[in-house]
């Protein structure tokens, strides 16, 4: 019983000013680079999050010295292909989908297997998606139908590729542009619009690197076996993690908010672009960049009235971390918000696409789902007088966060079960919205 959420009681209007923890994505990337880099690299504002203190251990496991206090976290690198480590180890990425995909570009020369695990929801996701390309580098990949465990073995001299990555999966561009580093010669990449982090830290890094925009797909080229330095970072704020205090804030009465010092990267803010799209008051004020990221602070106000909307996919891949919270938004919209090609939303922690419906059912909200689309009927004037139980199987830690929210905006009276799922990315939240409630 102690691992269940019970809230009863809407959120009263509110002014707050916030900083949220570090960004996930960044965090982790910055972990992973400063491994391959030559000396001391440090971080400050890592998320200490399941999913990041994975990325660590697994590191250690490869040799890395590494170490993590309060405020900063130092990680001394062993430059490219650089990893001691054992016959026969096995690296536990636990729920985290980032680390595991691109870890195992960076194994790409690994002298002895080396077998990934991971929990029972990232053991469901598929990793096909970098098994593929790395097998093209000459690298032997065992795996159990394309999920986990992946057992990999490098080769002595990996080849250079030329790849299309057709889903808009971050995560598969940046394990072959990790593979590419441990890699003589060049690698081409076609890459289907995704966050673009791991670009802009190869080039703050000054490492070889051509990027061609395009407007659906980018062209990569990485000339690989270039040394990298050691490198600082002072990490922004998560947006994906920021998103839930917008939402909250727009669905709430009379009420303002101010996020500081958040990433606000273009192919990150599709939440902040559609949730304007719906008529709520979002502002981004004081931008800046840093070391290639564009920081923000962002002012949200209460929406008074919420509008439908008929949501362009072009903006799917710079908020697929976002949609639970977008439909939330949309069940208080005056009208039929439609959101498609959404079948990557189940390549998630859990099959979110459903459990987005799911969620919207329960509250009282009629919807519309195929395989990878939803149609939400929206209703301005919901509110909930019911008990509701959320219990994800996977315990997904959206899917948690998601209910406080409708909780918190809604009212009712709601069990939300498997709050420690927090834990992987977000582990300050319940703290935060304790704070949001007195």
């Amino acid at each position: 019983m102690n691992n269940i959420f019970h809230l009863n009681k809407s959120i009263k209007p509110f002014n707050k000013k916030l900083i949220i923890e570090g960004d996930k994505s960044l965090s982790i990337r910055w972990a992973l680079l400063a491994s391959q880099a030559i000396g001391k690299s440090t971080a400050k504002n890592i998320l200490k999050s399941d999913d990041v203190l994975s990325t660590l251990n697994c590191l250690k496991k490869l040799g890395v010295k590494i170490r993590l206090n309060k405020n900063t976290c130092t990680i001394h690198g062993l430059g490219i292909n650089g990893y001691k480590y054992r016959k026969n180890i096995t690296l536990n990425a636990g729920n985290s989908g980032t680390l595991g995909r691109l870890i195992i570009g960076l194994l790409i020369h690994s002298k002895y297997n080396i077998k990934i695990v991971g929990d029972k929801s990232l053991s469901k996701r598929d990793f096909s998606r970098v098994i593929k390309p790395l097998r093209k580098f000459g690298a032997k990949i065992v795996s159990n139908n394309g999920k986990l465990p992946v057992i990999i073995k490098g080769t002595i001299k990996p080849k250079p590729i030329k790849y299309i990555e057709s889903k808009g999966s971050a995560q598969c561009k940046t394990s072959i542009m990790l593979a590419s580093l441990n890699t003589k010669g060049t690698t081409f990449i076609k890459a289907k619009k995704s966050r673009n982090h791991s670009e802009l830290l190869f080039k703050y890094l000054n490492l070889p690197i051509k990027v061609i925009t395009g407007r659906t797909y980018d062209l990569i080229e990485i000339d690989g076996k270039k040394k990298i330095s050691a490198f600082n970072y002072e990490i922004p704020s998560d947006i994906s993690s920021c998103a839930f205090f917008i939402a909250l804030t727009a669905l709430s009465k009379n009420s303002k908010l101010i996020l500081r010092n958040v990433n606000v990267n273009s192919s990150r803010i599709g939440v902040v672009r559609t949730l304007k799209m719906m008529g709520v008051k979002i502002y981004l004020k004081n931008i800046r960049y840093y070391k290639g990221e564009k920081i923000a602070n962002i002012h949200v106000e209460s929406a008074k009235t919420l509008k439908p909307i008929n949501c362009p996919q072009k903006l799917n891949s710079s908020m697929i971390d976002e949609f639970l919270i977008i439909f939330l938004v949309a069940a208080k919209a005056n009208g039929v918000s439609y959101f498609k090609n959404l079948a990557e939303l189940n390549q998630k922690e859990s099959p979110r696409l459903k459990w987005g419906s799911k969620i919207l059912n329960l509250m009282g909200i009629k919807t519309k789902i195929t395989k990878n689309s939803i149609k939400i009927y929206g209703n301005p004037y919901l509110t909930i007088n019911k008990k509701i139980v959320i219990k994800s199987y996977l315990k997904d830690h959206r899917v948690f966060m998601t209910s406080v929210i409708a909780a918190l905006a809604f009212g009712g009276k709601w069990s939300i079960h498997d709050k420690d799922s927090i834990n992987t990315s977000f582990p300050s939240f319940l703290k935060i919205i304790n704070n949001f409630k007195k």
